[in-house]
């Protein structure tokens, strides 16, 4: 049944973080699209509230796609990420975003099958992707499983920083398919991991130096399997208001495509303070 697009509902949020180490603005926005009648996509973030705590801790940013055909995507894509966001609140001060973020995502991944198993005598069966970035100094941290992206724009171009966790896109890696092949292909939105599965996940991470200008884009797949890399970068690069932006994308998303959930999350680093590491403390580099 299709759904007028005027009946869906927006999930949106603004801020800005402003101190001499971490400059950066973001916006959220997240829509049904423009067939489906409910949202299993949820996304969230962790502000500091003090300079200190940007030093010792920075922000979180975090996105999930509840995965369809399942009964409860909508409660697996919210409780990884809620999930995800008390882990993050309740770390230890200045704990390495790379190890906390794996462990993180494999409590994520406990608390998705506890929801499906508590979900009925036999259990529901859960699962959904998630994509997160942290920032502290000039550094991203990204953890990723599924088919959720980043994407990193820099000087007009957007380059992916994460890998399709898909069937297809393991194929593609090995040469079995081409680029064009993979994107025609009946079976690309078929997961090859995703949180709630299997009791461990094998969370991929990989952290960036992050320069002033850049904007991290953390998307569902209902935005980057409608929206090109060149279009997302092109949107981002010219319009100043990252809220605007968001909701242009979502827009171009809804009318190349829609019959998905879409979500977006945007961060532009405004300024950032270069620092070095001695010993596990940082120190401006100059």
């Amino acid at each position: 049944m299709l759904h007028p697009h005027s009946l869906r509902e927006d999930i949106a949020g603004l801020g800005s973080l402003q101190y001499p180490m971490l400059d950066v603005e973001f916006a959220q926005l997240s829509d049904p699209g423009r067939v489906r009648d409910h949202n299993e996509d949820y996304l969230g973030y962790v502000c500091p509230t003090t300079p200190g705590e940007m030093r010792s801790r920075g922000c979180l940013f975090v996105l999930a796609d509840g995965v369809g055909g399942h009964d409860k995507g909508e409660v697996a894509s919210r409780t990884a990420v809620e999930s995800m966001l008390a882990g993050f609140h309740g770390a230890p001060p200045g704990e390495s975003h790379s190890p906390l973020l794996s462990r993180l995502v494999q409590t994520a991944n406990t608390r998705v099958m506890e929801a499906g198993m508590a979900g009925s005598s036999g259990g529901i069966p859960m699962a959904t992707t998630l994509v997160s970035c942290a920032l502290r100094y000039d550094r991203a941290l990204v953890a990723h499983v599924g088919d959720s992206r980043c994407y990193l724009v820099r000087r007009g171009e957007a380059l992916v920083l994460t890998r399709d966790h898909t069937l297809v896109g393991e194929q593609m890696r090995l040469g079995l398919l081409s680029a064009r092949e993979a994107a025609d292909s009946p079976h690309r939105h078929l997961l090859s991991r995703s949180l709630g599965a299997e009791m461990f996940v094998n969370v991929e991470t990989n952290e960036y130096q992050i320069l002033g200008d850049d904007v991290l884009v953390l998307c569902s797949d209902g935005l980057h399997g409608a929206v090109s890399p060149s279009e997302i970068a092109a949107i981002v690069s010219h319009q100043a208001d990252l809220n605007a932006a968001a909701h242009r994308l979502v827009a171009v998303a809804n009318h190349q495509d829609g019959t998905d959930n879409i979500s977006v999350q945007l961060v532009r680093i405004r300024s950032v303070e270069r620092v070095g590491m001695y010993r596990g403390r940082p120190y401006r580099l100059r």
